[in-house]
């Protein structure tokens, strides 16, 4: 059996937000390790998914630009170390500059290139805080749109297969700010948190005591709401929650969609 640490229960305490002695059971349960151990807790109803350790510390600013006369939208992640870099006007200077000069490039998701890290390096030189271009990406359709929310630190770009009014644009960018999607449709999202899911959902419902067939049927439910919940169509739209995303767009196809937030990587 692997040899429980200090380090390996304070990093499990920090993700999950459990007790001490809660996440020394959980990694004495699964040998010490730790993405087994926060799905053991879990599956106890000791933490929801995509919770604590979904989150990191990192510090930095999205940045959004819309071109192409509205066909295209490209947005970037330039991280730093603190808060009070992000607010620098240098620092803000530089990941608005980084945007332009990914804007300029083809579609998809953008390279930091020479340029890119030469801007993000000057910058360094000037502040003297460590930071680095973390991603980006620019789409392209028939309408593109995005939203930025006023901290600078989340950011959304939707691109569509037709055009709709532009304040529905903005709210389905918004939607995706706030409900964080984990795909266009059920099919999109990966197979391997799919069959996580599902490991968890069962470990539920034996905790619970069911019998084997109860417990399959309970995990076919589970599923398929959490699809339900995390597919960008079938969510109930954030403005009119009677009626799904699908049901607000119409025909209008939504081709692709980016979800940033400052320190964490999100499905999308």
């Amino acid at each position: 059996m692997a040899e429980i640490t200090a380090a390996m229960v304070k990093a499990l305490r920090e993700e999950t937000g459990q007790g001490m002695m809660e996440c020394k059971k959980a990694l004495g349960e699964t040998n010490g390790d730790i993405e087994a151990a926060k799905d053991w807790l879990r599956a106890r109803g000791m933490v929801k998914a995509q919770g604590k350790s979904s989150r990191a510390a990192t510090e930095g600013l999205v940045e959004i630009l819309i071109d192409g006369g509205g066909r295209s939208a490209t947005m970037v992640e330039v991280a730093c170390e603190t808060d009070f870099c992000a607010r620098n006007d240098v620092f803000r200077a530089a990941v608005a500059q980084v945007a332009k000069m990914a804007a300029a490039g083809p579609a998809g998701e953008v390279d930091p290139s020479s340029q890119i890290t030469a801007t993000v390096q000057q910058a360094f030189e000037k502040i003297g805080e460590n930071m680095h271009f973390v991603r980006g990406v620019k789409l392209e359709g028939e309408q593109a749109g995005g939203y930025k929310h006023h901290n600078n630190k989340v950011g959304v770009l939707v691109a569509l297969g037709g055009r709709v009014e532009p304040t529905l644009l903005s709210e389905l960018c918004m939607h995706v700010a706030f409900h964080a999607p984990m795909g266009i449709r059920a099919e999109d999202i990966p197979a391997a948190v799919i069959e996580r899911e599902k490991a968890v959902a069962k470990a539920q419902a034996i905790e619970q005591g069911k019998p084997e067939a109860i417990a399959e049927k309970m995990v076919i439910g589970k599923i398929r709401k959490f699809r339900e919940q995390n597919c960008l169509l079938e969510q109930p739209f954030i403005k009119d929650e009677q009626r799904t995303v699908k049901q607000v767009l119409g025909g209008v196809q939504v081709l692709a969609f980016a979800r940033y937030e400052v320190g964490r990587k999100a499905a999308n």
